[in-house]
């Protein structure tokens, strides 16, 4: 099969592709739904943290030491952290400290077992592998966490007094919760299952086309997507449960009472 060389982008091609982005800030402002600085922030965020990482990610993988890897991957799972905390207004009580080490379990405890058992590359800090792989994980998990933190706490502002209800009647605080828990937590899959069954047929992730464009046999690339897309589902599904497994706790006192007012 003949490789083919990937076709380069110059400037002027990002800066015609940015017409794109500019033709929906001004769909947004013609919708007048208000989203269109946020928009147009958030592109410019993209374009310059792409660019640092761009430039960063080529000095390091010329240097042989797992400690730049790891203060990458540690930068990354803050920022992650970081940007879950702005998504979300309403947070469950210790809400940083939760979904940090939900994080930190979930995603870390994946990372680890992909990339040492599936595709087992060496060295174990390797940054052609490890941080792109590291990166989609955290990445993708991101929205499962989100959703897993603000649902449960939707859940449990809106049942309260079903809550208050139970465990005036004999229940735990966990009996008491089960269902806001429950709710929270099959919202927080819901991306990725639909994500799982349009894969291949409606759309074509982008890992797997990034290597076709880059000359990777397509049936290599698929098996590539396959895998990382096990690893993201795992990643999603043990975060997500560790967050409402561990954020229900926070609404309750030691005696199983409700807190009257939880704050973050």
């Amino acid at each position: 099969m003949e490789v083919q060389k990937i076709i380069n982008l110059e400037v002027i091609d990002l800066v015609i592709s940015y017409g794109l982005v500019l033709f929906s800030i001004g769909l947004t402002s013609l919708s007048r739904i208000g989203q269109e600085r946020h928009l147009f922030w958030s592109s410019l965020r993209m374009v310059f943290q792409l660019l640092a990482v761009g430039y960063l990610l080529q000095m390091v993988f010329s240097i042989r030491s797992p400690w730049p890897v790891i203060a990458i991957l540690l930068i990354m799972s803050a920022f992650s952290l970081q940007v879950l905390g702005a998504r979300i207004k309403n947070k469950m009580p210790n809400f940083y400290r939760i979904v940090g080490l939900s994080i930190f379990i979930g995603c870390g405890g994946v990372t680890v077992y992909f990339c040492s058992l599936v595709v087992g590359f060496s060295p174990w800090y390797n940054p052609h592998y490890l941080i792109p792989l590291a990166g989609m994980i955290i990445g993708n998990s991101m929205n499962g966490a989100s959703l897993a933190a603000e649902r449960l706490t939707s859940e449990i502002t809106e049942r309260r007094e079903e809550i208050e209800t139970a465990i005036c009647l004999g229940a735990t605080a966990r009996q008491a919760s089960q269902t806001a828990v429950r709710n929270a937590y099959k919202a927080a899959l819901i991306p990725t299952i639909n994500t799982m069954a349009a894969m291949g047929i409606v759309s074509l992730p982008g890992m797997m086309t990034g290597q076709i464009l880059s000359g990777t046999e397509p049936i290599i690339a698929v098996r590539y997507q396959i895998a990382i897309m096990c690893a993201i589902t795992g990643a999603v599904a043990i975060t997500a449960y560790l967050i409402v497994l561990l954020g229900y706790k926070q609404y309750f006192t030691d005696a199983h009472q409700l807190k009257d007012q939880p704050t973050s």
